[in-house]
């Protein structure tokens, strides 16, 4: 036997054997066989909707704002990696860009990898394979070091793929 706080009334619980039936009447609309709906449930579906693209308003303004700020950072990135390494490595402000260059990706990628709706998008691998190429060759071989031809064909090919990716909102 149970205790007495059971949720189970004790009659069920006596008589194991007895089957206990619980019959729920159904709303109007579903005993008529769902064909007809009351004024009242139209009502109340309308107000949820109106409700629900009010709440959900302001969060699809804020992502789009969001999307457009990655996009102006981005390009604003490509801009400075293109600049950057078609320095030549005689130029006496090459460090102090590479400099720059370094600071502005770290700041890139630290706010932009944690984005889980970024994580797919080929712009953000792109960018990242890039960024990743010119930080390691930068901290191999120092910021005078001239990016070898192969590499820099590579870097500015996934630059281009990255603009053109932008470009198409991916």
């Amino acid at each position: 036997m149970r205790a007495a706080s059971s949720p189970v009334p004790a009659a069920v619980l006596a008589a194991p054997s007895a089957a206990a039936v619980v019959v729920k009447s159904l709303p109007r609309a579903a005993a008529n066989g769902g064909g007809s709906t009351g004024r009242r449930d139209v009502l109340a579906g309308t107000g949820l909707g109106a409700a629900l693209l009010l709440a959900l308003g302001p969060v699809c303004g804020a992502a789009r704002a969001a999307d457009e700020e990655y996009v102006s950072e981005t390009k604003e990135v490509i801009g400075k990696v293109r600049s950057t390494i078609s320095l030549d490595k005689s130029d006496p402000s090459v460090a102090d860009a590479v400099a720059e260059l370094r600071e502005l990706s770290n700041s890139w990628v630290a706010k932009y990898r944690r984005e889980k709706s970024l994580l797919g998008r080929p712009s953000f691998r792109e960018m990242y394979s890039a960024l990743n190429a010119v930080s390691g060759h930068y901290i191999s071989f120092g910021p005078t070091a001239p990016i070898p031809a192969k590499r820099r064909a590579r870097i500015l090919e996934e630059m281009d793929t990255a603009e053109k990716a932008l470009l198409r909102g991916r």
